[in-house]
């Protein structure tokens, strides 16, 4: 098929590289436009960017797609179907309507559960047992359309990275399936019963409050490994904890309870075991304790 790919972040590029490889035409790629990066701040593109100009693919990133110069544009494209995933802009009616099959979303949850921007983390916070990849006809709604097919995966005790990969993965691939055969998949509606929203995800939710439950915050601690990763503060220092295990040990909250970095909850406890200081590599908590002190009975948060 002759296809526009529409995507920005990691998640989308197993997409773009699967429709490429499946023989499909891909003659342009949208992104989000080069952002401010490093401690350089110089304008760095997206990994669908990257991706398509070493594919050799025309990469645009317009600001918006409102303006009837960019919407005539797309359609001058004339595609037979345009394929999203996690592109990150509104795709206005005329950009819809424009492809003759219309535009298709890789979408990161089994809707109607997790409509919206943060999916994978919210699934995990949530502690959802299972989650997937929906492929969705798209319509004006926020992911309220059709959709063609599902794939489910248990959500066990995976981070947000892990579970991003695996889920672009089996998006990419379904996406693929879907494409090869788009007459056999019939579009149905989503139920209007466990529709729930995830919010993208604010930096403020990742600082730990310890008055929380232990089960809560090692939710806390996976869905946000790798970014933005969870963090509690000592001595004006951020401490990101990237891995913890839950521990049937009961104390104030926000108390060290011994010298293995267990820290006790509003229920139970956490013992940290992976964690990284600012501006310093990860690390297991034996090894940040050896230089930075945090004994038994001090006060966190």
């Amino acid at each position: 098929m002759r296809i526009a790919f529409m995507g920005t972040p990691d998640f989308a590029v197993p997409t773009l590289d699967a429709l490429v490889a499946a023989g499909h035409d891909v003659v342009a790629v949208y992104c989000q436009p080069p952002r401010p990066a490093g401690r350089g701040k110089a304008l760095a593109p997206s990994p669908v960017q990257k991706r398509a100009e070493a594919l050799g693919i025309e990469v645009r990133h317009p600001v918006s797609l409102k303006g009837e110069e960019e919407q005539a544009a797309f359609a001058a494209l004339e595609l037979d179907v345009a394929v999203v995933a996690a592109y990150g802009l509104i795709l206005p009616q005329p950009v819809l309507d424009a492809p003759r099959l219309g535009c298709l979303n890789v979408h990161a949850s089994l809707l109607p559960r997790w409509r919206g921007a943060a999916p994978i983390h919210r699934a995990i916070l949530a502690g959802d047992k299972a989650t997937g990849v929906t492929i969705m006809q798209m319509e004006r709604g926020l992911d309220t359309g059709p959709m063609l097919a599902t794939v489910e995966t248990p959500v066990d005790a995976k981070t947000g990275g892990t579970l991003t990969e695996e889920l672009a993965n089996k998006g990419a691939a379904l996406m693929v399936e879907v494409l090869a055969e788009f007459g056999r998949y019939t579009p149905i509606s989503q139920p209007e019963e466990g529709v729930t929203y995830a919010a993208k995800i604010d930096k403020a939710e990742a600082r730990i409050h310890f008055g929380r439950s232990a089960v809560e915050i090692e939710r806390q601690v996976r869905a946000f490994n790798p970014a933005p990763g969870a963090f509690f503060e000592h001595q004006g220092e951020r401490i990101r904890i990237l891995s913890c295990e839950v521990v049937e040990i009961e104390g104030e909250a926000g108390t060290v309870l011994n010298d293995a970095l267990t820290i006790a909850c509003g229920a139970q406890a956490i013992r940290a075991t992976m964690v990284q200081r600012a501006g310093r590599g990860v690390m297991s908590a034996g090894e940040l304790l050896r230089g930075f002190a945090i004994p038994a009975g001090t006060r966190i948060g």
